[in-house]
This record gives structure tokens, sequence and C-alpha cells, in this order.
């Protein structure tokens, strides 16, 4: 059977290039490919999954060129592979003009330049699938989309908001975190903002309250302390931090407004969904100015940019914007 017509009957390409910066992205869309081209039961025989690294073009070309055993194809799978496809260029250029119909080539990158050779024979023989991290109202799209799709659950936009300020911005993180929000609203069929609180912002929205407590008490070494707590206490708050920490202080600066304009503190309470720590949150807003949570916020952003570029750990910027802070 000729190769255009092995391709022209499948539904899958033979060669799949996934692009993008966010590796625990582009590794779990891998993983979704991975459960469209081969069942688990044949990966046994028919999945070769390596790291770019650690493999030799002879070896990947080697199994793309394998008869499948008890399979129909075989999957290649070389992830990480920039250094790879930069090191055996015109070997995968020739490969990209006649590929395997029984082999699968799937190749996980950084960058891909659409302007080379090889990127120019993918368009022919494969297919290029980039993967950019989603934002504002895709992402809480794509949250809705897995709670229903996955637990047949409700997931509105107002949760998935919450969810994203509290946990980060991260997809794969984000899926995880609704794997427990199901199990926590069993027998609901929604997940709300309140589920969400209770489970996974209340521990770290009342740390960031102790520590923004102990930065306006002027007690360095508690707000410090709190916020080593923090990060022994829970892992996660690594991805998480800065997360709680502009979340209640965009509650701050939105209760000075109002309170400013003269709304009632319970009315204020209820608008912000502040259900617990009332009087102390009150107390907090009372000694701020807007200018000075606005400033917070603009160093909170700052932190925020220096830990996604990879400038600082998560634990030691958070500790100088509180070294920061404190000297307001």
């Amino acid at each position: 059977m000729a190769e255009s017509e092995v391709k022209s009957k499948s539904k899958h390409a033979l060669i799949y290039v996934l692009a993008g910066k966010d590796e625990p992205l582009v590794n779990a869309k891998c993983q979704e490919l991975l459960d469209e081209l081969i069942e688990p039961s044949q990966r046994a025989m028919g999945l070769f999954d390596v790291n770019g690294a650690s493999v030799s073009a002879s070896e990947v070309l080697d199994e793309l060129r394998t008869l499948p055993f008890l399979t129909d194809k075989r999957v290649v799978v070389v992830k990480g592979a920039d250094h790879f496809i930069s090191e055996n260029r015109e070997l995968l250029e020739k490969y990209f003009d006649a590929p395997c119909p029984t082999g699968i080539l799937v190749l996980t990158v950084g960058s891909w330049r659409s302007n080379t050779k090889l990127a120019r024979k993918l368009g022919k023989s494969g297919k290029l699938i980039s993967i950019a991290r989603p934002k504002g109202r895709e992402l809480a799209r794509r949250l809705a989309q897995y709670a229903s799709e996955a637990y047949g659950k409700n997931l509105s936009r107002d949760a998935a908001e919450l969810l994203v300020e509290l946990t980060g911005d991260e997809l794969p993180r984000l899926y995880s975190e609704i794997d427990k929000l199901a199990l926590y609203a069993e027998g609901e069929k929604t997940i709300t903002p309140a589920h969400i609180e209770s489970l996974i912002g209340h521990n770290r929205i009342f740390g960031a309250f102790e520590v923004i407590d102990a930065i306006i008490a002027g007690n360095l070494a508690q707000a410090v302390d709190r916020l080593r707590r923090m990060f022994a206490d829970d892992r996660s708050t690594e991805y998480t931090v800065v997360g709680a920490f502009a979340f209640h202080l965009r509650r701050m600066f939105g209760a000075k407004v109002l309170l400013d304009k003269g709304v009632r503190p319970a009315d204020v309470a209820g608008r912000l969904r502040i259900w617990s720590n009332k009087d102390r949150f009150f107390a907090q807003v009372r000694q701020m100015s807007l200018r000075q949570l606005g400033e917070y916020l603009r160093r909170l952003g700052q932190t925020d940019y220096a830990i996604k570029t990879g400038q600082a750990k998560a634990p030691v910027a958070m500790e100088q914007l509180v070294l920061r802070l404190a000297d307001r």
C-alpha cells in the first residue's frame, strides 16, 4: 500500500510537533495526544517515549521504521527535543520528506521557528500544535469545560476566576485543584466560590492576612516568620503565594474604595464575600490609604514578574517584598 494511501485512511498525521514554553502544559497536551494515538494496552509494544537529551537520531529513526508488533502503529515521542532537532536537522528533513507510514513521530519543543526548511516540510507531512497558556475568559472557559466533562459539575466564571487568583494560571495545577473540589462538593451540582475559599483559599488567604497584619502592626520579625511558615506548611505555596496576597490586597483596596464612598461595612462584606475575620479585616483597611494599597499591589506585581521570569525564587522574592513593604 502506498504511503499516501496509508495517510489518507488515517485520521492522524505521521509527524506532530508540540511547541510551547510552558513545559507542564506541553506535557499535558502530549499526554492527551497519546491518548488519541495509542491504546494503553498497546503501549508496552507500540510506544517509545524518550527525552531528547538521551537519545540518538538513529535510535529514533530505527524505532519509527520497526514494523509494529501486536499494534497497528508505533508511536515515538521525543520530549524536550530542541537540541535533538538542532543536532539532527538534515536527517530529520529527509525523514519529513518520506515519513514511515506505520510510525508516528511526536516532538515536543520550547520553540519552533516557522522560517526553517524543517518547518516548511512539516506543513506537508505533519502537524504543528502550538500551545500557549490560556488567559482571562478562555482560561475560565477551559476550567468550566473540564469540571463539566470530568465530573458533570458546573463552575461559574466567578468561581473559576477565584480559583485562578488563589492557585495561579498553570492549567495542569488548576485541573488538579478541580479534582479535589469535585470530591469536596460531592452531591452538589455546582462548585461555588464558597467551596473554593473553604477548601483551597482558607489557609492561603489566612496566611497572607496574618503577614499583612504583622506588617501593618510594624512587627517585621513576626511578618517574616509567618511568611516562612506559609512555605514550610505547604509546598504548593511556591506557586500560590502571589495569588493569595493579591486576593487579599485587592479585597482591601475594593473595601477601602467602598468605605470612602460611605458604604456600610456590613454591605462591603457582602459585596466582597468577606465571611470571616471581618473585624480584623476592616481594622487593617482603616489603617491603610488607597495610595498605600495601590503601592502594595504595584510591588506585588513586580515580584510576580520576577518569579515568573526566573529572576527570583518565590520564597526569597516574597521575603524581599515583605521587607520593602515594612519599610514604608
